[in-house]
């Protein structure tokens, strides 16, 4: 393999995790080049596990959280201005599933032409099962058998989940750029997957690679008896940023579409299933902020 992978992890705060992370991403059959990691807490202790790596690598501490979508436009960037064909995007609570992941993903995309490609995203404590579920149509998937239908299956086009193992060529972040960094947290793999399809490129999720991740389903509440479901974070930070960031995004070219269907959704969900009028008053005053590219941060004193 001539191409240069550089792999990138932003983490924040959860140094043991890390070490995980660090560990299965530099130990590949095919290792990265070079490994990124953004650490929105400038920990001196990150500083230290990186350099104890078996992989060339580069420490970049923020003192300023910069957020999910700031880390990684800041190391993505600096992998491009590093020489890489190729970028390898990991998070710091998830990891690959085995030791072939990255050469499995070089190989799907090879075989494809695709500019970008993702693992299939598993619950790390059950990995036959999706750590978040998947809609195609109306139809919702939760565990690997309904993607992998057949042993031929390798490649679901057009679907990607970004930041836990997918794979950019360098090429296509010219294109579709890197992630907003108003965005802070949620909603930023949306947008750029929203760009990338914008764009045309070829892209979409390896199912003969998996990615593990903490289960993350929770907050998906069903509705219309499991028809539909909308998202409710544990906590106030991320239901501001959700709701805030979703406002903004289906403003956008490509998501237009999609707002009758959040309008019912929603409403039916505060309305009906929650009987929260305060909450839908507070998710539309979220909307309009994202629409209105609002992009203050949170502030607990601001939301009830």
């Amino acid at each position: 393999m001539s191409e240069t992978v550089i792999a990138v992890i932003v983490t924040h705060r959860r140094v043991e995790a890390l070490a995980v992370s660090l560990a299965a991403v530099c130990t590949q059959t095919r290792p990265p080049e070079h490994v990124i990691v953004v650490d929105n807490d400038n920990d001196p202790r990150v500083h230290d596990l990186l350099a104890s790596q078996p992989v060339p690598s580069t420490y970049l501490g923020s003192h300023r959280n910069l957020g999910g979508a700031g880390g990684f436009a800041l190391g993505m960037l600096h992998a491009l201005s590093l020489g890489a064909d190729w970028v390898w995007l990991a998070d710091d609570d998830g990891r690959p599933a085995d030791d072939s992941v990255l050469a499995t993903l070089l190989a799907c995309a090879a075989k494809y032409s695709l500019a970008a490609v993702s693992p299939m995203v598993c619950d790390l404590d059950d990995p036959q099962r999706l750590a978040f579920p998947l809609r195609r149509g109306l139809a919702w998937r939760r565990h690997v058998s309904e993607l992998k239908v057949d042993a031929s299956d390798d490649l679901l086009p057009g679907i990607a989940s970004l930041f836990n193992g997918a794979l950019f060529a360098a090429t296509t972040l010219e294109s579709v750029g890197v992630p907003d960094l108003r965005l802070f947290i949620r909603g930023d793999e949306t947008d750029v997957h929203r760009r990338l399809v914008q764009s045309g490129l070829p892209f979409g999720t390896c199912l003969d690679a998996a990615y593990l991740h903490p289960h993350g389903a929770d907050e998906f509440k069903p509705i219309l008896g499991g028809r539909m479901h909308t998202q409710y974070p544990d906590n106030a930070a991320k239901r501001f940023y959700t709701y805030r960031n979703r406002g903004y995004l289906q403003a956008q070219r490509g998501l237009r579409r999609l707002v009758p269907q959040e309008w019912l959704r929603f409403g039916w969900f505060f309305l009906v299933t929650r009987r929260d009028p305060a909450g839908l008053r507070e998710w539309l005053r979220l909307r309009k902020l994202g629409r209105h590219e609002k992009f203050e941060r949170f502030q607990r004193s601001s939301t009830p």
